[in-house]
C-alpha cells in the first residue's frame, strides 16, 4: 500500500473529524501528499496534533462550491475521501437545514467539481449505515433499499443516491462506504457510547444510556475503517467499482448493556451506569454484512472487539486527564 499512496495528491474533507484524522494520518505515514479541508482546523482534540505541518490545510466548509473547485483545480488532487458532514444523529435533529446542506449539497459540490476535472482518479464518499433506514431482515447487505425516515439518515441516503448518479450519469470514480459504529482513540463526542463510557468509568461519573440497552449495533475498530477506505480508492478503477456501496462491518454485533459491561471489565472497574429509555427516532437493531468487501476488495477486520477496545481504554486513559476531559 505504501508504494502505491507515495506522492499521491489526495483530499480528505473534514479531515480533524475523528475518521477524518486518522485516515489522513495513515496516509501521510503512506507518503501521500495531503490536503485537508474542514470548517474548524488547527484543533487541540485530535491525534493529527503532531502532524498539522505536514497537511497542506484549507480551512472552509464543503457548502462553498467555489472554494472547493479552487482547491481541487489549484492541487491537481487525484483521490478524494468526502468525510466532511453532520455526524451526529442528535445535531441532525436539532438543525435539520444544516445536517441537509452539509450533507447533500457539500457532497454534490464534491461530485460536481470531480466530473470536470480529468486528474481525479477515485472519490469516495462516507455514508452510514443508517442510510439503509429501519429494515426486518438482518444483517443489511448493500442491495438493501435506502428507506430512512429521519434527518441524519436521510441526508445520508440522498448524498448515496447522488454519488450513485454520477456514476452512471457521468462516469465519475465514486464509490460509497457504510460502516458500524467506528470506535478508537481520538474520538471526543462524548454523546457516542464508547468513549463516554471510558470517560465515565475513569471519572467515576454514572454513564447515562439514552435507549433500554438492548439496541443492537456493530462496533468496529478505526484502523480497520481506515484501511477499507485506502483499499477502496486503491482498486476502485481497476477492479471497475464505480457506482458500488461497500459495508464494512466486523459483522459480531451486540447490545449496548454487553458493549458497556466489556468496556467496564477491561477497565477493571465496576459498571456504573443508569439506563434513561429516552431514545427518539434511533434504529432499535441494525448491523452490516460485510462480505462484499471481503469478497471483492480481499478486506477484513485485523482487530477484534476486545483488542480495540484495549488499545481505546489505554489511550484515553493517558489522554484524558492530560486534556482535562477528566
Amino acid at each position: 500500500m505504501k508504494g502505491f499512496w507515495k506522492n499521491k495528491r489526495v483530499l480528505i474533507t473534514g479531515y480533524e473529524g475523528f475518521l477524518g484524522s486518522h485516515l489522513t494520518k495513515r496516509l501521510i505515514e503512506l507518503g501521500a501528499g495531503t490536503f485537508g479541508l474542514d470548517i474548524i482546523t488547527h484543533r487541540k482534540e485530535t491525534i493529527l496534533r503532531q502532524d498539522l505541518g505536514k497537511i497542506r490545510i484549507t480551512k472552509g466548509s464543503v457548502e462553498d462550491f467555489r472554494l472547493v473547485s479552487r482547491l481541487m483545480k489549484a492541487n491537481k488532487i487525484e483521490y478524494v475521501f468526502h468525510l466532511a458532514a453532520v455526524s451526529l444523529v442528535h445535531k441532525a435533529q436539532a438543525s435539520p437545514l444544516s445536517a441537509f446542506s452539509t450533507n447533500i449539497r457539500g457532497t454534490w459540490n464534491i461530485l460536481e467539481v470531480c466530473r470536470n476535472l480529468p486528474f481525479v482518479k477515485a472519490v469516495i464518499v462516507a455514508s452510514s449505515d443508517k442510510a439503509y433506514g429501519a429494515h426486518k431482515k438482518l444483517p443489511y447487505t448493500e442491495e438493501a433499499p435506502l428507506i430512512a425516515n429521519h434527518p441524519y439518515d436521510v441526508s445520508k441516503s440522498c448524498a448515496d443516491l447522488i454519488a450513485h448518479s454520477y456514476f452512471y450519469t457521468y462516469g465519475l470514480p465514486v464509490a460509497v462506504t457504510r460502516c458500524g459504529n467506528i470506535f478508537g482513540p481520538g474520538d471526543f463526542n462524548f454523546s457516542r457510547i464508547v468513549p463516554d463510557a471510558i470517560r465515565c468509568a475513569f471519572s467515576g461519573e454514572t454513564l447515562l444510556i439514552r435507549s433500554n440497552g438492548r439496541f443492537t449495533r456493530d462496533y468496529i475498530f478505526v484502523d480497520d475503517i481506515v484501511n477499507g477506505y485506502l483499499i477502496l480508492a486503491q482498486k476502485l478503477q481497476k477492479l471497475k467499482l464505480g457506482g458500488e456501496a461497500f459495508n464494512f462491518s466486523d459483522e459480531k454485533p451486540l447490545t449496548v448493556l454487553e458493549l458497556i459491561r466489556i468496556i467496564y471489565k477491561i477497565s477493571r472497574i465496576p459498571a456504573n451506569y443508569k439506563i434513561l429509555n429516552q431514545a427518539k427516532f434511533e434504529i432499535k437493531h441494525q448491523y452490516l454484512s460485510s462480505l462484499k468487501a471481503r469478497r471483492v476488495l480481499g478486506w477484513a477486520p485485523e482487530v477484534s472487539l476486545e483488542q480495540g477496545l484495549k488499545r481505546t481504554i489505554e489511550w484515553y486513559k493517558h489522554n484524558l486527564r492530560a486534556r482535562r476531559f477528566l
